[in-house]
């Protein structure tokens, strides 16, 4: 093979974002061997530069001609593109978000945004991996950057624990995934690319072979850990609490936009013979959390563990798209992935500025806060409205396009799970509303009655506003402009070849939620 024939197989142009991204890391990363601690005064805005550039590049790489790149290893597809694009907003989202917090703690804040950065990047290679070795670098470089970021504060003992119990769980999970794709290696005869899998095991009768069942079973325990399904979620509570706020931020969007496009890539296209059992799996996994994760929501005082049991709960809301199938239900799942970023990082802003000046997390002390601080008050209460899908917030409409979706396919017993565990999550969402908002002010929490003087002035601050800000009006905003938002994903899926085989023409049987080819 000569050069022009090699750079025509490897196609490098389609990992530009992710070259910008990396270009960055470099940049902060020389900056702070030179300047030390002085560098933290502009490294988060070149951090900010990258994640802007790298989303420029990918509307660039938008319906490319050629979208395959590294000889079938990576994809750059609409589809991944767009979860591409969660992925690195949702990092853009978070650096202003951990300015304050990370330079309060006394950390380098140019370490941190170092590995923020590498995982965005490990997310983004996920999103477009095409072939098994290439998942499992891009699944551990995530995974080693989460477990670093979630263990960055190191002198606090909930920080460790969090790390310690994140890297064992996780440890396990990739180990587990690792043996189901050697499964897959083994039974395909030596292929790595997915594609050349499914197409490699072929049934000679009627059923699945066991391997392809078995592997089938690992790779999804794998999967499900990542976008914290139950019964694989035992790790999100005690992570959320113990770990830095701005690290949880990023794990329950970044790192769960991550694990669904893993999810969709790898089954759809590597176990096309064995769609009907992980459709199967993947509803149950739905209901439980769902269920589980809105009902064992009720009971939390922490903020940030309700925020993890929301999360558990929402990835329920979201495999309903998975589960269905079709168009709409992929179409869905993005659009809801798109609005999550906005209204979930701006609650847990809300979180970071409360926490901040007061050292509390505890929803308790929450009481009154609108006898204080009136402008957090309607940010949080705008985010949790939209998260418990409250119309006209965005998460109202995100909801409606899941469900909808479902219907039509026949998925009713998921669509009234999803609507009976929807409305128990509004009790919750509302419990904190009424927390700040009722109250007398002779009720007021300790915590705000020695609430500090507002100060946007203080380093750190100001661009968490500017977060707070953009968080809130882009939840406002996305539920006027749902329709729009939804035909581009719809265009997304729709433009996606993987998607539109025979083996992704999934259909569901009426009134029960499982599916069958």
């Amino acid at each position: 093979m000569d050069l022009v024939n090699l750079g025509a197989q490897l196609n490098a142009g389609t990992i530009w974002p992710e070259a910008v991204l990396l270009a960055t890391i470099l940049v902060i990363l020389v900056g702070d061997l030179i300047q030390g601690r002085a560098s933290s005064a502009w490294t988060p805005y070149a951090a900010i530069a990258g994640g802007l550039g790298a989303t420029a590049a990918l509307v660039v790489q938008w319906s490319m001609a050629n979208p395959i790149g590294f000889l079938g290893a990576f994809n750059a597809d609409d589809l991944s593109i767009v979860f591409r694009g969660i992925i690195v907003l949702s990092a853009v989202v978070t650096v202003p978000m951990a300015i304050r917090y990370v330079e309060q703690s006394g950390t380098s804040l140019a370490e941190f945004l170092v590995i923020l950065l590498t995982a965005t990047l490990g997310g983004m290679f996920l999103s477009g991996a095409s072939e098994l070795v290439m998942i499992f670098v891009s699944l551990e470089t995530l995974s080693i950057s989460s477990y670093l970021l979630t263990g960055y504060m190191k002198r606090d003992p909930r920080s460790n624990e969090a790390a310690l119990k994140y890297l064992l769980i996780g440890a396990a999970s990739s180990a587990i995934f690792l043996y189901g794709s050697s499964l897959l290696y083994g039974l395909s005869g030596g292929e790595t690319r997915l594609a050349a899998i499914a197409t490699s095991i072929v049934s000679d009768g009627t059923d699945a072979p066991i391997g392809l069942v078995v592997a089938l079973v690992f790779v999804i325990a794998g999967i499900a850990f990542k976008i914290a399904a139950v019964p694989f979620h035992q790790w999100t509570p005690d992570v959320y609490e113990g770990s830095p706020t701005p690290v949880v931020a990023f794990l329950s969007v970044g790192s769960k936009t991550a694990g669904f496009a893993l999810a969709i890539r790898l089954l759809v296209t590597a176990f096309p013979l064995v769609s009907e059992q992980w459709h199967f799996v993947f509803t149950a996994l739905a209901i439980l959390s769902m269920v589980l994760g809105n009902v064992v929501a009720l009971a939390q005082t922490s903020m940030k563990r309700l925020l993890a049991y929301s999360s558990i709960g929402q990835a329920g809301f979201l495999m309903i798209g998975l589960v269905v199938g079709t168009d709409a239900g992929y179409a869905s799942m993005l659009f809801y992935l798109f609005i999550y970023l906005f209204m979930n990082l701006g609650g847990f802003t809300c979180v970071i500025l409360f926490s901040l000046r007061t050292g509390t997390d505890q929803i308790s002390e929450y009481a009154g806060l609108y006898q204080k601080d009136p402008l957090l008050t309607l940010g949080l209460s705008i985010c949790l409205l939209s998260l418990g899908g409250i119309p006209p917030m965005a998460g109202f409409f995100g909801k409606i396009y899941i469900f909808w979706a479902g219907w039509q396919a026949g998925a009713y017993g998921l669509v009234l799970v999803g609507l009976v565990t929807s409305v128990i999550s509004i009790y919750y969402y509302i419990r904190v509303i009424k927390m700040m908002v009722v109250k007398e002010p002779q009720e007021m929490s300790d915590a705000v009655k020695n609430y500090p003087a507002i100060r946007w002035d203080l380093p750190g601050l100001r661009p968490m506003q500017v977060s707070l800000i953009l968080a809130v009006v882009a939840t406002s905003l996305a539920g006027i402009l749902s329709n729009p938002l939804f035909t581009i994903a719809n265009n997304a899926v729709t433009q996606t070849p993987m998607l539109q085989s025979p083996a992704a023409q999934v259909a569901v049987k009426p009134g029960s939620g499982t599916t069958q080819n």
